[in-house]
């Protein structure tokens, strides 16, 4: 039975650390280095979409300590373990969809996103990117570690499959489940040159998982 986002990782908030950590193929590299990325510079603004218990922040804050943060999480039992893991830290975390909640203008240095987006289409992505790119400074630039679809075969049965479950169980649009449909890395870079990115490239890739950066 699917499940709502937010509570669907409440639910295994327990395990969720653990699980990210240990279970997903190439975690202890990826998590680094999407932290890496962003800027080191104080007081350096920071959006963080679907931020969980912060597991790229762990990497990020030893890095950059006067850092900036706004994190958005659907899931509040996530955003308390952040909270509690983060004391003294310059946190800003909302509980709600990225997709609804505003980010402002030429407000943030950099923005990421990882192990998040792969629960969304093409179509909800490009709007929520546009919002992305207006929120950064000139020059800045969104950081997305993700796992990708590696064919459009893939990527259309995983789509397929979502609609065939959501009309099992009568469930409507306009929710957000917990399942997996990522997309094609060239279809998601196509959705962030959409959006108006100057430029979209390839960092590094470890299997499906592909991190990529953005520039306004």
């Amino acid at each position: 039975m699917l499940e709502r986002i937010g509570e669907f990782f409440d639910a295994r908030l327990d395990e969720y650390d653990n699980h990210q950590l240990t279970c997903i193929d190439a975690a202890q590299e990826f998590y680094p280095f999407a932290a890496r990325l962003l800027p080191t510079e104080p007081d350096a603004r920071i959006l963080d979409l679907g931020c969980g218990t912060g597991l790229e922040l762990e990497q990020y804050f030893p890095l950059n300590p006067t850092a900036r943060v706004t994190g958005i999480d659907l899931a509040p039992g996530m955003l308390s373990a952040l909270r509690e893991k983060f004391p003294g830290r310059a946190l800003t975390l909302i509980q709600g969809s990225y997709f609804d909640i505003p980010f402002g203008e030429n407000a943030f240095d950099a923005a990421i996103s990882v192990e998040s987006l792969h629960h969304f289409t093409k179509d909800e992505k490009l709007p929520l990117y546009r919002r992305v790119r207006d929120a950064l400074k000139d020059g800045g630039y969104f950081v997305l570690t993700d796992y990708f679809a590696l064919s459009d075969e893939e990527e259309r049965f995983r789509r397929s499959e979502l609609l065939r479950l959501k009309a099992e169980e009568g469930l409507l649009d306009g929710v957000f489940y917990h399942y997996d449909m990522p997309l094609t890395v060239e279809h998601e870079q196509e959705a962030l040159r959409g959006a108006g990115f100057s430029s979209v490239e390839v960092l590094k890739s470890w299997g499906p998982t592909f991190a990529l950066r953005a520039v306004k």
